[in-house]
C-alpha cells in the first residue's frame, strides 16, 4: 500500500512524499518525494512525527478541531505533548508500549514499535492518521 504522508522531523524540517508499507517496528522508512520522486531513507529516530495525510497541501483556510466532544468515543483518549512543546489530542489507534508501573514508555527502547498511531479528534481533518514516534514524545496522558 502506498500513503500519502508528511514526514516531520525533530527538528523542524517536514519532506512531502509517498510512503510504501509502513512498519511500525521498521527502523528506516523510504519516502519518495512528491515533487521529484527522489527516494529518501530516513532513520525513524530522527522523526517527530509521520502524518498520513488526505492532500499534500491541505485546507488553508480550516480550522481543525483540538477538543474531544461528547458524542463519539472511538478510541483511547490520548493528549501528546512533544519535546519541542507541541501537543497533539487524538483517539488511540492500537496498541501503545506501557508498562503498568512506570506509564508509558517513552525515555527507552523497551519495545520494538518505533511509536503508536493516533486518529485525529477532527473527522475532518486533512490528516488520516498520525504516527508518533516515542523518542520524540516528552509525555503522553490518558484523557477521561
Amino acid at each position: 500500500m502506498i500513503d500519502k504522508v508528511v514526514v516531520q522531523y525533530r527538528d523542524g524540517r517536514i519532506i512531502k512524499g509517498h510512503l510504501r508499507n509502513f512498519s511500525e517496528k521498521a527502523d528506516n522508512i523510504l519516502v519518495m518525494e512528491k515533487d521529484d520522486g527522489e527516494e529518501i531513507k530516513i532513520p525513524v529516530n530522527t522523526l517527530k512525527a509521520i502524518f498520513f495525510v488526505r492532500y499534500f497541501e491541505g485546507k488553508k483556510n480550516y480550522s481543525e478541531k483540538k477538543i474531544y466532544g461528547i458524542s463519539e468515543k472511538r478510541g483511547v483518549r490520548l493528549f501528546v505533548k512533544f519535546r519541542d512543546g507541541e501537543s497533539f489530542v487524538g483517539f488511540l489507534s492500537g496498541d501503545v508500549p506501557w508498562d503498568r508501573k512506570k506509564g508509558f514508555y517513552i525515555s527507552k527502547k523497551s519495545t520494538d514499535q518505533n511509536g503508536f498511531f493516533l486518529i485525529p479528534v477532527d473527522k475532518e481533518s486533512n490528516n488520516i492518521k498520525v504516527f508518533v514516534v516515542l523518542s520524540a514524545i516528552e509525555d503522553v496522558s490518558v484523557m477521561n
